[in-house]
């Protein structure tokens, strides 16, 4: 090896070295420098002035807080972490199941279509309403007594006017009363996990026609 090569080689491990004790220096500066204008503090006080030993407490508690401050912060992101990681495992495990999401469309493959409702409250009555491509109504079904909490619906694929409906994608909307009050009804609609993703946003479910749904949003998995 020659002179130069050694020479760089030394001026590289010189910054590294450099690099690193200037990266500790500064994350321990605030309260390095905070001790060291107290240490000044303290050797330049008027004697006949002495600093009040409340005052030099109170400065003292102020850098506790500070670094407990830190700490916590420190903590809590270690925490989000966690549990990040975590809700990234429990979606991994819903990958090939299905799961009803928000939203309000319903597929009609073969036999029938299933699609889902979630209330706030049990009802005494329900409607649900399905729609063509074309917004126009092809079906209606009283559902009658439905109970709190997520519920599963079905469509056998029959109209109004007693034919089948092709196969294919349509809309639905539900309506529901407890006596004569009306109850809000969240509609959801039923599709598969194909794949999970994770960033910035947090952790999503690839749905395929449903598109990419929150992991927060999945309200019952199958």
């Amino acid at each position: 090896m020659n002179s130069v090569q050694q020479q760089t080689d030394s001026q590289s491990v010189s910054l590294g070295t450099t690099t690193g004790i200037t990266t500790k220096k500064q994350a321990e500066d605030p309260q390095d420098r905070f001790l060291k204008l107290l240490v000044t503090q303290m050797k330049n006080q008027d004697p006949l002035k002495p600093l009040d030993n409340a005052e030099v407490t109170s400065q003292l508690a102020q850098i506790s807080t500070v670094t407990g401050i830190d700490k916590l912060n420190s903590t809590l992101q270690q925490l989000v972490s966690s549990t990040d990681d975590s809700r990234s495992v429990e979606a991994l495990g819903m990958i090939g199941h299905s799961a009803f999401v928000p939203g309000k469309s319903i597929s009609l493959e073969g036999e029938g279509a299933i699609a889902g409702i979630e209330l706030e409250q049990s009802v005494d009555q329900a409607i649900v309403t399905i729609f063509d491509s074309s917004g126009i109504v092809i079906h209606t079904k009283e559902l009658g007594v439905q109970p709190a909490g997520v519920s599963t619906i079905g469509w056998d694929g029959m109209t109004n006017s007693g034919t089948k409906a092709a196969d294919g994608d349509y809309t639905f909307a539900v309506t529901a009363k407890q006596g004569d009050k009306e109850v809000k009804v969240d509609t959801l609609s039923f599709g598969t996990v194909n794949s999970v993703s994770h960033g910035e946003l947090g952790t999503h479910l690839d749905m395929g026609k449903l598109g990419l749904v929150s992991l927060s949003d999945i309200k019952q998995v199958f």
